[in-house]
């Protein structure tokens, strides 16, 4: 899921603050961190439902509360360093790009003047915290051996997303396992943090990962002729206005076709697919707008949206 955080990305904004503080600040992307923190929740509800797990509401840790948290803690690291590493690769492009509130990065080392190396060591340092935090609590019972799992392969990928020599975006694949890992991974991870996840566990996360594909391709865009001067092969450079029109729709077909789907199969629960509803809108105005306008607003709105709503759903059947 990554992006920008461009809100409040002015001189006068870190007047309160050193330089190196502010842009570390920044490059973590509180709103992406925010909405990290909402699709844990996600996952979290859904297996407080226990709808999909093992064991019912039954295999719900006992000590839920305290669970969460030591979750949440181990996963922030993680996402921080992930967002560090975008940053430091993604200077280049940030310093040729017309920034939207949602593209164009978080502007931090444009705006402080500082170097590219000073985000590779921050890198670095994230890195290190992320492991040994999660090292930690895995190799102290806090996490499950299945939930370490998870949260490994997203700080794996999610690094490999940006750095070299992988690079996965520059690859054209690059949005493809943003999607995997922000709208499928991370929801999962949450379930696994306090439950054990069955195979209908991710399979009830699907249409929001097809959703935030859809959103992927539209930050994308407005940073498109900049990534293609430094070399970046997204699928917004590589393809067509036309075909990334249609790959937009047919994720977004296959979201809605996936929610009605797992209903009929019983799957998911009925106020969980029907809080999928609040995304239609936004996703129909972001098929009007794909390529022919550079804010991605309605599809981020609607990724945000769909997250917030099942968020709700799920805790509603919980609680």
């Amino acid at each position: 899921m990554s992006g920008s955080d461009r809100v409040g990305v002015t001189a006068g904004s870190r007047r309160w603050l050193p330089a190196r503080i502010w842009a570390l600040w920044a490059a973590s992307r509180p709103s992406q961190l925010a909405l990290i923190a909402l699709v844990y929740a996600l996952g979290v509800g859904t297996a407080a439902a226990g709808r999909v797990v093992e064991g019912g509401p039954d295999g719900v840790d006992a000590g839920v509360a305290r669970t969460v948290g030591y979750g949440l803690v181990a996963l922030i690291p993680t996402a921080v360093a992930i967002h560090y590493a975008n940053e430091y690769a993604d200077v280049e492009t940030d310093s040729l790009t017309e920034p939207t509130p949602f593209s164009g990065g978080s502007g931090a080392l444009v705006e402080t003047g500082l170097p590219r190396s000073f985000l590779g060591r921050a890198t670095a340092v994230a890195s290190a915290v992320a492991v040994l935090v999660g090292g930690g609590a895995l190799a102290g019972g806090v996490l499950a051996a299945d939930a370490g799992a998870l949260l490994a392969v997203v700080f794996l990928f999610g690094l490999a997303y940006s750095l070299p020599p992988v690079a996965l975006v520059d690859r054209g694949v690059g949005e493809f396992v943003n999607a995997t890992l922000g709208g499928l991974v991370l929801p999962v991870y949450g379930v696994a943090v306090v439950a054990t996840p069955t195979v209908a566990t991710p399979l009830v996360t699907l249409p929001f990962a097809l959703v935030v594909g859809c959103s992927l391709l539209c930050t994308h865009w407005p940073d498109r002729d900049a990534d293609a001067i430094v070399g970046k092969r997204t699928l917004a450079v590589r393809w067509p206005p036309a075909r990334i029109r249609r790959l937009y729709a047919a994720l977004a077909g296959l979201a809605a076709a996936t929610t009605v789907a797992l209903l009929l199969a019983g799957v998911l629960p009925g106020t969980v697919a029907a809080a999928h509803i609040v995304a239609v809108p936004f996703l129909l105005w972001g098929g009007r707008t794909l390529t022919r306008r550079r804010s991605p607003l309605p599809a981020v709105t609607a990724m945000v949206a769909l997250a917030a709503a099942t968020s709700v759903a799920w805790w509603w059947l919980a609680l």
